[in-house]
């Protein structure tokens, strides 16, 4: 089985400008499939470092001296790069989203095409998982994530539904999950709705929102002048943060303007938006919503 397919491999690699003796970070390292094509660019004293939270991916680390795989969540990109010596990079990659492994072994929970437990913990050391979120939140709080994260109109209805069942038995499985909420589940819009609520609890899950605004603040700061930023999203939430950020240096508001009515802003776009073409699409079919953003730090 393919463990991570890497999409749009090329453009988001080019995007980067690699500099042979360059530092860079690949805070999405799943199979290995940027970072060996960022190897390949870099010279016998260039450097790559990469973060992946999944255990399961440190099994395709790669054995190459430039290389240094970090096991954390890419949250914490500063931290960890200090504490191997490293202040500031000449380019960061960041493939978000659930990697096609954690998609395709049912006991991770993450796909709607498999019964398994209700987890979709991309870290198994986090305590809270989709079952806790399931039966331990209130109302108010499901309502929320389908709502913020799901982008469900009928979100007060579904967490309704929920809680009302699990005063009955607790909710252990996906499958569990779906007869729960089964009418609001029409045939003709099932998958896409229960895409939409598998997705809501998974960003819950891993902190999602909170992870990569955190994550794009450290990389604004540890990116040298010229430095790239090269960032594939899946969903408006990620890509609404991404694209505000590049073009203002903030997630909401607008930038103060001088005297003379300009604003400053940390980073220049490069290029317009990129996604892929019918024909990666057809060889892979989870890059379809993939949207690549390049920018160049001022």
């Amino acid at each position: 089985m393919e463990y991570h397919n890497p999409v749009l491999l090329h453009p988001t690699v080019d995007g980067l400008n690699i500099k042979p003796d360059g530092v860079y970070v690949d805070v999405t390292f799943g199979g290995g499939g940027h970072s060996k094509e960022i190897l390949k660019r870099l010279g016998p004293s260039g450097k790559l470092f990469a973060f992946d939270q999944d255990e399961d991916a440190l099994a395709n680390a790669l054995p190459d001296e430039r290389f240094t795989l970090i096991n954390e969540n890419f949250r914490f990109i500063k931290r960890f790069l200090r504490f191997h010596g490293v202040k500031s990079v000449d380019g960061i990659l960041a493939d978000l989203g659930v990697s096609s492994h954690q998609f395709d072994v049912p006991e991770r929970g993450f796909s709607t095409r498999f019964d398994a437990e209700l987890d979709m913990r991309m870290s198994q050391k986090n305590d809270l998982n989709a079952y806790r979120v399931v039966n331990e939140y209130e109302e108010q709080d499901l309502r929320r994530v389908f709502f913020d994260y799901g982008e469900l109109k009928n979100a007060p209805v579904l967490a309704r539904t929920i809680v009302e069942a699990r005063q009955d038995y607790p909710i252990k499985t996906t499958d569990e999950l779906k007869d729960v909420l089964a009418k609001y589940l029409p045939e003709r819009v099932r998958n896409k709705i229960l895409a939409q609520i598998y997705q809501a609890i998974r960003i819950e899950v891993n902190q999602e929102m909170d992870v990569l605004k955190e994550f794009i603040e450290q990389s604004l700061e540890i990116l040298n002048p010229g430095g790239r930023f090269s960032v594939i999203s899946y969903h408006s939430l990620e890509d609404r943060l991404v694209k505000r950020f590049i073009k203002n240096g903030m997630f909401e508001g607008e930038p103060e303007r001088d005297f003379f009515g300009n604003f400053s802003v940390p980073f220049k776009t490069i290029g317009k938006l990129i996604v892929p073409d019918d024909a990666e699409i057809k060889i892979n079919n989870r890059a379809r919503s993939a949207k690549l953003r390049i920018a160049e730090k001022i």
